[in-house]
């Protein structure tokens, strides 16, 4: 039988999954704590649509949760990304509390979630807190523009290449859960574009295709392939956010 305080342990264990909340001072993380909870996220599940107000906050475990915009004629692309090295929210609670986009989950996994409302009571008392959340939303801001340059000037298969690795990184796991219909969606494109691109770099021996998935199998060849915006938008993250490297 699990004691309280072994229940405890893995609920901490759990959140700090997230690499923003396991990078907080234990004193600052202890401030948080009470106020999450561990949700568990199916692929697919909308968490707010387009001008509803934001009731959460959420903490990505091994998810990736994409903030679309949706279009009037039902297409949609993808604005903004968020895994394990950040949150969800933070822009479109600051002043109205409404949904810049439709916030949808891409891979199907766990995240803490806080009460937006507590998430900048607890936050506005912390100074540390909130200075690592400044550097998480600079970092953010410069993905969110360096994208708006890449879709202007770039391919649409350097850019699969690129959302390819950068998923890759987020995820952490061999094979990525992600169908073509959802790779067309994030890069705003056709699906049958996304089919003739992917059988190019399976074909190429740059990824594995499969039935759930796709697997990375020549990550080099696949960097060469992609745009610069990959390693622009990496190297930011780890100036501003050094939890973000990836161990090797």
């Amino acid at each position: 039988m699990y004691s309280t305080d072994m229940l405890y342990a893995g609920a901490v264990r759990e959140h700090r999954a997230n690499k923003l909340l396991a990078a907080l001072e234990p004193e600052d993380f202890a401030c948080l704590e009470p106020h999450l909870e561990i949700v568990s996220l199916q692929q697919g599940q909308v968490l707010c649509e387009t001008g509803q107000p934001l009731p959460y906050a959420y903490f990505p475990h091994n998810i990736i949760i994409s903030l679309m915009a949706v279009m009037h004629d039902g297409r949609s692309a993808e604005m903004s990304v968020f895994g394990s090295e950040g949150v969800t929210g933070l822009t479109g609670a600051a002043v109205t509390n409404q949904a810049f986009g439709r916030y949808v989950v891409q891979i199907t996994g766990t995240a803490s979630r806080i009460k937006i409302a507590k998430m900048h009571e607890v936050v506005s008392t912390r100074p540390a807190i909130q200075r690592q959340m400044r550097h998480f939303m600079e970092a953010l801001m410069a993905r969110v523009l360096q994208n708006v340059a890449c879709n202007a000037i770039h391919s649409v298969e350097a850019r699969c290449a690129r959302l390819i690795l950068s998923t890759s990184h987020r995820v952490d796991q061999g094979m990525i859960p992600l169908t073509h219909e959802f790779w067309a969606d994030r890069l705003g494109t056709q699906r049958s574009t996304i089919s003739a691109i992917m059988k190019k770099f399976d074909n190429s021996g740059w990824i594995k295709q499969g039935r759930g998935g796709i697997t990375i199998t020549d990550p080099a060849s696949l960097r060469e392939v992609s745009c610069e915006c990959y390693q622009t938008v990496h190297d930011v993250f780890v100036r501003l956010l050094p939890y973000t490297a990836k161990k090797d």
